[in-house]
This record gives structure tokens, sequence and C-alpha cells, in this order.
């Protein structure tokens, strides 16, 4: 997800030719010059590009939806409504958050490597209308904060699961602001904005993260895990000999419909961070499309082999974790090995997730596994598939065969895993802060008493279900 565009050499003489042909004859008068018919082709793909950017952003806007539906299908019904609550507060706290200080912090103009700067303060600048409504520079900046700030939210909702059933509302308000405000914003300033990470190079190889598999899922799934971590387990989850015992979802047709959602809703998120509506859209909807698909029988296939039993919600978390290993390299990789990355993720999920079970890491969704590791996986495997440049991989020049196994040489693979080291590191640390502070003033978990209860009645005043729903009438 770029700030610099990719030439439109292509699309441009298209438009320009197909202008010549419809003005006939008249095209030769003096009043139709070449100049202006480019000019034309310019103002057309520049609407056609700020149009996509909107449609895109509204598909990545309705993921929301999708993390509520998983995150309650997943969760037990007293906790319904907290869980829809903390989906609505992520997208609306978010959204304010970013546009107050995320967004400068993330993009705005500054000489320091380490954020954007401070001088677009509530959008101020970029709403200054010589700016906002310029077409001549392609995507305007309202075009790029609303498909920006829905990334915002998508990467705080992350920890929400992996927090749920425990936490105080309040606490996890606080929380989000400070997620979309200032940690998530900094990796985005570090990387998409230009700053340390992407100046890092490792012989001419430099980082590379389409999409945000780093960016956006392994920044949440490292706040999601120390916020499980600081949390501690959800009350009966393990045993007196510490073995963890299930704690069913209470629908889960609710949570296939979620994962049916976010699937729908990543072909925004992926083929949207392209920036431009240009020929490679296709080609990202459609190594999206094939690593979902294999995510979600790679684990099915696993947890198969594992239980005898077809789990049903771990082939929806297969889906999530195909989904997030393809994010990072949906634009350098040949089909085949969208499918093998997939596949890959949706074993390493499972695997995740027993393996988080058995440290007493509770975490109801998977959100950890799905978004933290196949995130891990999803930016590495640029280093071993990379076919195709995607202008970040040479600095924005033509370049092929960057990937391991295209004789690429490690280079790639070592800039990738410094990347996801410097993600790892700040986020974790800045996480421990924020929720520390937190649980030392606010408080960070709910009271055994409310727990037990439910969140819905404790933090909301009634319950997510009424009585007749569940039975108790």
């Amino acid at each position: 997800m770029r700030m610099e565009y990719r030439k439109r050499a292509l699309v441009g003489g298209t438009l320009a030719l197909a202008t010549v042909m419809w003005a006939g004859p008249a095209g030769a008068q003096d009043e139709l010059t070449l100049e202006g018919v480019a000019e034309s082709a310019g103002a057309t793909q520049a609407i056609m590009d700020n149009l996509w950017l909107v449609v895109a952003g509204a598909l990545v806007f309705l993921m929301q939806a999708g993390f509520a539906f998983v995150e309650a299908g997943l969760t037990r019904a007293k906790n319904i409504a907290n869980i829809m609550a903390k989906n609505l507060a992520d997208m609306a706290i978010g959204a304010i958050a970013f546009f107050i200080i995320g967004w400068t912090i993330a993009y705005g103009s500054s000489d320091s490597n380490w954020w954007g700067g401070l001088n677009d303060l509530f959008f101020k600048d970029s709403s200054d209308p010589s700016v906002l409504f310029d077409l001549s520079a392609g995507v305007t900046p309202a075009t790029n904060f609303f498909f920006q700030v829905v990334f915002a939210a998508t990467a705080v909702t992350i920890a929400s699961g992996a927090m749920a059933e425990r936490t105080k509302f309040s606490a996890y308000l606080l929380f989000s602001a400070c997620m979309t405000a200032i940690i998530y914003p900094i990796v985005v300033a570090w990387t998409w904005g230009g700053g340390i990470i992407a100046q890092i190079n490792i012989g001419d190889h430099v980082y590379s993260d389409f999409a945000g598999s780093s960016i956006v899922h392994l920044t949440g799934g490292v706040a999601a895990l120390v916020g499980a971590w600081k949390l501690g387990p959800r009350l009966g989850k393990y045993g007196p000999d510490g073995k963890p015992r299930a704690l069913p979802g209470h629908n889960i047709g609710f949570a296939v419909i979620g994962v049916f959602i976010l699937w729908f809703g990543w072909f925004g998120f992926n083929a949207g961070s392209e920036l431009v509506a240009d020929g490679l859209l296709s080609f990202l909807a459609m190594n999206t499309l094939l690593a979902a698909a294999a995510g979600v029988i790679g684990a099915a296939l696993i947890v198969y082999l594992k239980t005898g039993i077809a789990d049903v919600a771990m082939a929806g978390n297969g889906a999530l974790a195909g989904l997030v290993s393809i994010t990072a390299p949906v634009g350098t990789v040949e089909p085949w090995a969208a499918l093998v990355i997939g596949f890959i993720g949706g074993m390493i999920v499972v695997f995740a997730v027993l393996g988080f079970d058995r440290i007493r890491i509770d975490d109801p969704v998977g959100a950890i596994a799905v978004h933290g590791v196949c995130g891990i996986w999803g930016t590495l495997s640029i280093g071993l598939f990379a076919k195709y440049d995607d202008a970040f991989l040479s600095g924005g020049g033509i370049a092929e065969d960057y990937g391991l196994f295209y004789g690429g040489g490690f280079e790639q693979l070592a800039v990738q895993a410094l990347m996801v080291l410097i993600v790892v590191a700040w986020v974790g640390i800045a996480s421990l802060i924020v929720f520390t502070v937190i649980d030392k003033t606010v408080g960070l978990r709910v009271d055994e008493e409310e727990e037990a209860a439910g969140l819905d009645v404790a933090e909301h005043g009634s319950a997510g279900y009424g009585l007749e729903t569940v039975g108790l009438s």
C-alpha cells in the first residue's frame, strides 16, 4: 500500500486512443489536440482510481461486521452484546483517533525517520481545498484517508477476539484509542510512510508488504498476544492439572458467516492496496481467492488427521489464515505459489492455536495464531516465493525473481525477517506499556462475579439475547 503510484501509460494510452477513434475526423480539428486527449484520459483515470479506492475501502469497512460475527460466534452467548459493542467502538473511536492524530503520524510530511510528522493534526492541511479536490496528483487526500482509516480499525479489532469475555469495556476503549492514534500509525510511518523500515537495504533488496501481513495483521496479533497474556485465561479455561478445557462458542453459524464476510471484504483489502484502477486488480483478487481456499483445506486436513473430526471453526480460521498469509505477497507471487502459501498458512494456524493453548495463552477466537503467526509467515514467504516486483522490492523499479526459490538469494528473506523483528519489538513494548498503565489505573479485567455472569449485563446493562431466546423465560 504505497503513496506513490504505478505508471499508467498503458491505461492512459488506451483511453486516449479510444477518445481519438470516437472523435472521428473532427478529432483532427484544432480544439482536440493530443495534449487535450491525454489530459482528458488522465482525468478519467484519476476519477476511476478514486472511485475504486472508495469502493475498496467500503469493502474493508464491511470486514468489521465479519470480525464481529466471528468473535460473537466463537464466544459464549452471555457476552454477545459486549462483543458487538467492542467492534462498534473500534470503528467509531478508531476513525476519530486516526483523524485527529493517527493520519499525520503515519503520513505527515517530515524529515524524521520515526514518524510522518504532526503538521496535519485533525487533517487540517490535507483538507485545504487546493489539495483536497486536486485530481492532478491522482488519489485525493480524502480518498487516501478513507482507505487507510479502515485498515487502522482492522488492526485494533484483531485484539478484541483474543481479549474476549474478561476485559473491562472502559479499558478496551482506552486501548482502542491508543492503538489507532499511535501504535499502528507509527508502524505505517516506518513502512508505507517511507520511514526507517522502508529505508533498510540488504544488498539491493528492501522490505515488501503489499497489503499488510505485518503492518496490519502482525501489529494486531502482537497487541492481541500482549493483551491476552496480561489478562490471563478465562475462568474455567484450564483444569487443576493445567490442561486446557474447551469453552465452546455459542453459534458456529455466526462464525462461518463472519468468515465469508471477511473473505468478501478481503478482495477490497488486497486489490485495493494497488491504489489505482488497473489491470492488476483481477490478478490480486485471484491470488486472494486461491490462498483462502487453500487455507481451508490445509487447516481442515491437519485437524482431521489429528482428531478424525472435520472441525468447522478451525476450517474457518484456515480461510482467514490463508487470507492473512497472502496479504503481503499477493502482488509478488504466481497463482500456484498463492495456493502453497495459503495451504501452509492453514496448517500453521492449527498448530499455533494448539501451541498457545499449551502455554496458557487463552485466545477464544484464535486471533493471535491467525493474524500474528500467519502474518509472520506471509511476510517471510515473499523472501521465498517472490516472482514479480510489487514496486517495493527494487525501490520502485522493474525486477523479477527476488525469491529464494527463484534463485534470488537470501537477501529478500533477511530484510523481511528484520522487518518482522522491528514490528514485533515496537508493538510488543508499546502494547505492554499501554496495557500496564490501563491495568494500574482503570483496571484491565472484570471481577470474577461479572465474568461468570457474562459481560452483557455487567458492562452494558442488558443481555445480548432475550431470556426467551436462551430458554430461561
